[in-house]
């Protein structure tokens, strides 16, 4: 049976995809270093649900290892990789820059020459919203420039694109960027504003509200993020038939390259989603109101257009829902009765 390896498999999105995966019949094998970014008992306990199948396998391992990777790749039959593992948080960026090169940049690269030396038939990778940076055009379009990105974090993601673009160009490795427009849902990070203002509530603790409510962002449940995934591993990229006359977009190409952005395609106004939030937890808000923080953007937006005509895509999954859903989580995960 051929292996699909999903690094940064105890993460929020590669635990659910890793599951998923599993359920459906595929044979996983998941590498991450498991770091202290935040709560290691949360990454520890979707690992043990992972590690209750029998056709999961896993490595602790950090992806910037080059040894330890390509040990990895010899080891295992992978014809698919699915790269998720990487240094998270935009505001994080300014205090520990030094863990985004480490993760995001040599850690890329190694997985880059992982695919390329053991003819991995597809590599999809994890980018991200945020690449859109200094954007103003709305919504947010793959042939949009992203020559503009607010923070380090951003700057790596970019870097990832064009670093898995010039591998397709010169090994003919078929690479798929997705940029997630942000993600949530149950088991999600403990560093996210959904997560953040959820543990305020129930502890009765005042939430920080950045540039005084007057944010949107496009929230993505973890359940449309995972569905397009899947799909997407039988949906190698080819050259783009429009970019032979010279006419290149940005989000395909004259080699075996293509990004999509997965979002919801409804971006909600910060001040709306606290207030489902409330209604969630039955919780009232005590409003701590803050200047806009440096590396934050003002809206995020997706134009899915290209991820639909791809697959199908449509969001299934609305925001009153999927909070509901991450909230009756939260409460069964901390045991909160009311």
């Amino acid at each position: 049976m051929k292996r699909i390896l999903v690094t940064g498999s105890a993460g929020f999105i590669g635990f659910h995809l890793s599951k998923k995966l599993l359920d459906a019949g595929f044979a996983v094998v998941g590498v991450d270093n498991l770091n202290d970014y935040y709560d290691v008992n949360l990454k520890g306990g979707r690992l043990t649900i992972l590690e209750a199948y029998d056709r999961f396998t896993f490595y602790k391992a950090d992806v910037s290892h080059k040894e330890t990777i390509m040990d990895i790749f010899e080891e295992n039959d992978f014809e698919t990789v699915i790269h998720l593992a990487a240094q998270a948080g935009v505001r994080y960026s300014l205090i520990d820059p030094d863990s985004y090169v480490s993760s995001n940049l040599v850690g890329f690269a190694t997985i880059l020459e992982g695919c390329r030396h053991f003819s991995i038939k597809h590599l999809i990778f994890a980018s991200s919203s945020s690449v859109y940076g200094g954007n103003k055009e709305i919504p947010f379009s793959v042939n949009h420039n992203v020559d503009h990105p607010q923070s380090l974090y951003a700057a790596t993601k970019k870097s990832n694109e064009l670093m898995a673009h010039a591998y397709a160009s010169l090994f003919n490795l078929p690479c798929t960027g997705l940029r997630f427009f942000t993600v949530y849902g149950p088991w999600g990070r403990p560093d996210m504003a959904y997560f953040l203002f959820a543990r305020a509530l129930f502890e009765g603790n005042p939430i920080d509200v950045y540039n005084y409510g007057k944010m949107k962002r496009d929230f993505t449940y973890i359940d449309d993020i995972v569905g397009s995934i899947i799909r997407l591993i039988e949906k190698i990229p080819a050259v783009d038939p429009d970019s032979k006359g010279g006419g290149v977009k940005a989000g395909s190409s004259l080699v075996p390259y293509k990004i999509y952005n997965i979002g919801g395609s409804t971006p909600i106004d910060l001040e709306r989603f606290i207030e489902i939030l409330e209604q969630c937890t039955g919780r009232k808000a005590q409003k701590n109101l803050l200047p806009m923080q440096p590396g934050d953007m003002l809206e995020t937006y997706a134009d899915v257009h290209d991820l639909e005509e791809a697959i199908g895509y449509a969001p299934t999954v609305k925001i009153e829902e999927g909070l509901k859903r991450f909230v009756e989580w939260y409460r069964e995960y901390y045991g909160i009765q009311h």
